[in-house]
């Protein structure tokens, strides 16, 4: 049990005050073992789930450890899927957010020329695909020369998914005198080939998991022929009434067809897989993050890496076909200390997998039978009245510590050579303001986006519509985005 509190480990006013913002209240298992080791500069591997909070336990390091003087990167994350760089860029930004850490998040199927110029600006940590990443080293546009820091995040998923040559070829790419941190669910033997080859010396830190054990997670399996499993999933849902529910699919098709069938019965739901659009994709994540519907259908895309608060069950209806996939599916629920879900449906074709994943997490699925006409019948009532009222919005992590930042737009940027500095200096020149109630500039070819802390943004707005900046008046107005 750990009994440590963020204020033991010598982090910033800025660093705190933002955890506290965010509703951190004492360090996880995982975030105290690592920062114990990571703030001294040290090498570490980490095995340990999705769920600990393992992206805080880097991510509250990288903040603290970088330089804010310094214009180019000196972190580089690495994740296997597009939406688990968006999510760990988003964490890196809450936490960094009074120390006006800039990160970026470059991933493939979104405009390379727009994340070139993003790169060129101020950036301390970025965070990519491996694909993009070395996409963007080849063509020079991302500077490696002040990487002080590496994560590689999700490391066995970086193996399934065969991004490993790529990641190796990253890492022989970046300064040899770095810190590296390892995490990983598994350490398969590839993972720790890695460790050795390219980590000095790293400290193994290993987090027993909650998302599998079944003190947090309650694991069922149902027997069920193919043919039934739709009505299953039916009555299932009808008896269990669940608050929020991710229903996991083997193949796109078959989504689309759960999906399509549950819509039709008027499930609040939707669907994610990797055939949708980037964009799709994100706005359907962040739809069922603030709690707009109760189901969502997914193909494993969804679980690597997601944080997502009060999911309540999980139901695989399809099978995992390989044991690791049943964790990630099933460590959806059960996290951030609540108690969860997890159903899964088997046909009897299937028992050597089952077996498989027994063996992988060390106990039996408890077999339970598909639920009668009579507990379907019973249930019913409870669960119309639920799937018709619209569920309560759940607020972002960062809700707080956002209320009191405003975004204001200038419509000036780098082509009327204007610069950070040229910011931060005429607005703290504002009476009541200080260089402290300045967040994040990012400045582009035309237009120049600064946070303004503190609730100070309506003052700072009012008085620069008449000041100008660099002798040039510039059109102001709070941000859209």
């Amino acid at each position: 049990m750990n009994d440590k509190q963020f204020t033991d480990y010598g982090l910033s006013e800025e660093i705190t005050r933002a955890l506290d913002s965010l509703g951190y209240k004492a360090p996880t298992d995982v975030q105290a073992r690592v920062m114990a080791i990571a703030l001294k500069g040290k090498d570490l591997v980490v095995k340990s789930q999705t769920g600990s909070g393992k992206t805080a336990a880097f991510g509250i390091p990288l903040c603290q450890m970088v330089d804010w003087e310094e214009n180019k990167p000196q972190a580089l994350v690495l994740a296997p899927t597009r939406e688990l760089a968006m999510q760990v860029k988003e964490d890196l930004t809450n936490i960094g957010r009074f120390k006006r850490v800039k990160a970026a998040a470059i991933y493939g199927k979104h405009p390379f020329a727009l994340q070139k110029v993003e790169l060129k600006q101020k950036c301390h940590i970025v965070v990519g695909t491996p694909g993009r990443v070395l996409d963007h080293i080849e063509r020079g546009s991302l500077p490696l020369t002040r990487i002080k820091y590496l994560v590689i995040d999700e490391a066995d998923e970086m193996l399934n998914m065969g991004f490993i040559e790529q990641v190796q070829a990253i890492i022989q790419a970046l300064p040899a005198e770095r810190m590296t941190m390892l995490f990983s669910a598994t350490l398969p033997g590839d993972i720790e080939k890695l460790s050795r080859r390219y980590m000095n010396d790293p400290a193994l830190i290993e987090v027993q998991s909650e998302g599998v054990t079944t003190n947090k997670i309650e694991h069922s399996l149902i027997e069920v022929r193919e043919a039934d499993k739709l009505q299953l999933l039916k009555d299932i849902t009808t008896v269990e009434n669940p608050d929020s529910c991710i229903i996991f699919c083997r193949t796109q098709e078959q989504v689309n067809l759960v999906f399509r069938q549950l819509a039709a019965a008027e499930y609040p739901c939707d669907r994610i897989h990797g055939g949708l659009a980037q964009e799709e994709r994100f706005e359907v994540m962040n739809a069922y993050r603030r709690g707009q519907f109760r189901y969502l259908i997914a193909t494993d895309v969804a679980a690597r890496g997601i944080d997502i608060d009060n999911i309540t069950h999980v139901i695989n209806y399809d099978l995992p076909l390989d044991k690791e996939s049943y964790v990630h599916r099933t460590g959806r629920t059960g996290r951030a200390g609540k108690t969860g879900i997890a159903i899964t449906f088997a046909t009897s074709k299937e028992e050597r997998f089952v077996a498989d994943i027994e063996s992988y997490i060390g106990f039996e699925i408890p077999r339970r039978n598909a639920p009668t006409e009579e507990e379907v019948a019973e249930g019913e009532r409870a669960f119309h009245q639920k799937i018709n009222k619209t569920p309560a919005p759940k607020k972002a992590k960062n809700e707080q510590i956002n209320q009191d930042i405003m975004k204001l737009y200038f419509n000036g940027g780098k082509k009327k050579k204007l610069r950070a500095v040229d910011f931060v200096g005429t607005i703290a020149r504002i009476d009541g303001v200080t260089a402290d109630d300045i967040g994040i500039i990012a400045i582009q070819d035309n237009v120049t986006y600064v946070d303004i802390l503190n609730g100070k943004g309506p003052h700072v707005l009012k008085v620069m519509k008449d000041t100008t900046i660099k002798g040039k008046l510039l059109k102001v107005h709070k941000a859209n985005r």
